[in-house]
């Protein structure tokens, strides 16, 4: 009886769940495809009709493909920072923090930034741009490449520690130098953890508001999406149709990146977890 109980309850935690991430998204959609007038008549009914007009009107009546570059280039060239210098710095400490405390320092020096809320950070940030003149695309990446090292390293590290070394050590003797061991040898046998971190940081650099909203807001034609998404919010606010037809359009290629990538994070998950 009580195993029951317990496995009524977690279906019945898995259903809210699924009902509280699936609601949104179902609202947003068919919301996206109705008139003005079904809209009014039922927020949560079917629309009558297939309809693409309002994606349409969007992308007709706003600069979308530009802010859609623009989240593109800094998203995908700041994932590729990421992986090339976060493993990197990792595979360092991973392999000589037990023999070097200076590696040790510098693993949990960087693991302090998780702990720094970003509203301690803001203002000495946006000086330091200023100052230096990045308050462009590039100074935004420079600052999801630091941002994301706090939470990678700390990951990687973990995940190369249970690698055995024995593979590195017979590479190098077989005549591999360091960069090859690591790129041939250790890399290879990270991708679980990679695509976690791909799928972790490039989630966070797509949607993320108050990083753009700091250091773009000056300069309109270098928004990302989600600015996109709040100042067409604002300017077409009495016209919800419209209105989610651009949350669609700004959810879309995340959700399509999901969609590809789910097997290698659940698998990169699963993988951690067994290790």
């Amino acid at each position: 009886m009580i195993y029951r109980l317990t496995q009524m309850g977690k279906y019945l935690y898995l259903l809210i769940g699924s009902i509280l991430i699936i609601g949104p998204l179902y609202l947003s959609i068919i919301n996206a495809m109705k008139t003005t007038q079904e809209l009014s008549k039922s927020f949560f009914a079917l629309p009558e009709n297939l309809n693409f007009t309002n994606f349409i009107k969007v992308i007709n009546t706003s600069n979308y493909f530009q802010y859609l570059t623009n989240s593109l280039f800094i998203t995908i060239i700041g994932v590729i920072l990421i992986l090339i210098v976060a493993p990197l710095i990792s595979f360092s400490i991973a392999r000589n923090m037990d023999k070097n405390k200076y590696y040790k320092f510098l693993f949990y020096f960087i693991l302090l930034g998780i702990f720094v809320p970003f509203q301690v950070k803001m203002v000495p940030i946006v000086k330091l741009l200023s100052d230096l003149g990045l308050m462009n695309h590039t100074g935004l990446i420079l600052l999801y490449v630091a941002g994301a090292l706090t939470q990678d390293v700390f990951l990687l590290v973990g995940y190369i520690k249970t690698l055995p070394i024995e593979i590195e050590e017979a590479a190098e003797i077989d005549g591999c130098s360091r960069i090859q061991t690591i790129t041939k040898i250790t890399y290879p046998l990270m991708k679980p953890i990679l695509a976690t971190i791909i799928i972790k940081d490039a989630l966070w650099i797509w949607n993320d508001f108050q990083m753009p909203l700091i250091v773009l807001s000056a300069a309109p034609d270098k928004w990302t999406l989600p600015m996109f998404v709040y100042n067409f919010q604002s300017t077409y606010s009495v016209d919800f149709t419209m209105a989610f037809a651009a949350f669609v359009l700004a959810l879309l290629p995340v959700l399509i990146l999901y969609m590809i990538m789910r097997k290698r994070i659940m698998g990169g998950l699963t993988t951690g977890a067994v290790k």
